[in-house]
């Protein structure tokens, strides 16, 4: 008989109780899937008290998570969590000792991904994490292995379903930012600190691993911009409803030139398209795969079932025998993530001013905007009373974001605009 893969779990929150659940309650389907049984051998957790999706009465437990690296294990799975610490320390000590690690933790994968690959590779261990993009769509495995015929131009994708969640319901219902996060985390979709999903961190390190998957690039954050949600108001969604887009938070990669342009902020993207009718806290990804075109995936990005789901894909995967490099090419081919040059960046915006009703603001805006180069698509203004607050917005034609900024740093400096004017790029979808 085949000699079961030997599993250690470290971390039993939603995921990792999921994980061990699912090992324990299909044992004998998964085994078939394998060829081989796949065995739990060992936990760690901080509180053994607590109440958990599986039991594990009849499993070893320890408090110490580095002692799964040491014990007999042939996997070690790390649902931790953290970029650095404990994690990172149980990480790089498995696979020193040439042990496998499967992993959902993108924090760590964003800022040491490439270490952990290039020590994978010299010590004969695998590294897995599709679990760590997009919960249970399997993205990660699609870059890393289907899509490499004609190599893959751009990706763009709804990553975080928190921020998903938060846009859909200000659409539906009119209401606040504020309002609707305040919503979000009584149902259980926002962390009471809610800073990284809101302001664009957690899809920024998504982001890291899809384009070093895409572009054969080291995960990486440097020079990547990141602008969250928490400045879009119910009046920019009714505006985009208007030009016949919709409002996502959208982590975008794509080749330009020599480097590669990664971005996550807000986008316009145009209605009837993929990415605007993803609703909820569904996320999905759109790959541009060259001659062989563009392929879509959508799916439930977080939650136990989902993401412990990849887990298991992954475990599975090895028990198989998979092996390959963790992000597709040998860790020591794996180029710097060179920032795309800021003249690459050519699209159009979607641009708010909030400005006094006075004869002569339209006239002055457009002229600071000619001044630059920025030519105006479509434009709707409503007025009020004179003299009182009213926005102006518009579309662009396609430009140079650098002369973009350079033109609203000047039409900020106005005495008749009373904010920072807002600016939104337009994205397909």
């Amino acid at each position: 008989m085949t000699a079961p893969l030997r599993i250690a779990i470290a971390g039993l929150g939603t995921v990792g109780g999921s994980t061990a659940h699912i090992l324990k309650a299909r044992a004998a389907e998964l085994g078939e899937r394998a060829g081989r049984p796949l065995a739990l051998v060992m936990v760690s957790a901080r509180d053994r008290r607590k109440p958990r999706a599986a039991d594990l009465s009849d499993v070893p437990w320890t408090d110490d998570p580095l002692a799964l690296a040491r014990g007999d294990a042939d996997v070690v799975v790390e649902l931790i969590g953290g970029e650095d610490g404990i994690a990172r320390r149980l990480a790089e000590t498995a696979l020193a000792a040439g042990k496998h690690v499967v992993t959902a933790n993108k924090a760590l994968l964003a800022n040491h991904g490439a270490h952990l690959a290039q020590l994978a590779e010299k010590h004969g261990a695998v590294l897995r994490f599709e679990a760590a993009v997009a919960g249970g769509i399997p993205i990660v495995r699609s870059l890393r292995e289907g899509l490499i015929a004609f190599g893959v131009e751009a990706v763009r994708g709804i990553l975080n379903g928190t921020c998903n969640y938060i846009l859909t319901q200000m659409e539906a219902t009119g209401r606040s930012f504020a309002e609707v996060l305040a919503e979000a985390q009584n149902m259980g979709y926002a962390e009471a600190d809610p800073s990284l999903d809101i302001e664009g961190g957690d899809t920024a390190h998504k982001l890291a691993i899809l384009s070093s998957l895409a572009f054969g690039t080291e995960p990486s954050l440097a020079g990547m911009p990141v602008q969250g949600i928490s400045h879009i108001t119910p009046e920019d969604i009714g505006f985009a409803r208007e030009f016949g887009c919709r409002i996502k938070l959208l982590g975008v990669a794509r080749r330009a030139g020599e480097g590669v342009d990664q971005r996550v902020h807000p986008a316009m993207v145009r209605l009837g398209t993929p990415l605007a009718d993803v609703e909820g806290a569904f996320n999905a990804v759109v790959a541009d795969a060259g001659e062989a075109g563009p392929y879509f995936f959508e799916g439930r990005g977080a939650g136990a079932a989902p993401t412990a789901s990849a887990v298991v894909a992954d475990l599975v995967d090895i028990a198989r025998g998979g092996r390959g490099p963790a992000f597709g090419r040998p860790a020591i081919l794996l180029k710097p993530a060179n920032a795309a040059p800021a003249a690459a960046r050519l699209c159009a915006y979607y641009l708010r001013f909030d400005v006094l009703d006075v004869p002569g603001v339209l006239a002055e805006i457009a002229r600071h905007l000619a001044d630059w180069d920025v030519s105006i698509e479509s434009m709707i203004q409503r007025g009020r009373s004179p003299g009182e607050p009213v926005a102006i917005v518009m579309i662009t034609h396609e430009c140079p974001e650098a002369k973009l900024a350079r033109a609203l740093k000047t039409i900020a400096a106005s005495d008749k605009v009373l904010s920072a004017p807002c600016m939104i790029p337009m994205e397909s979808g």
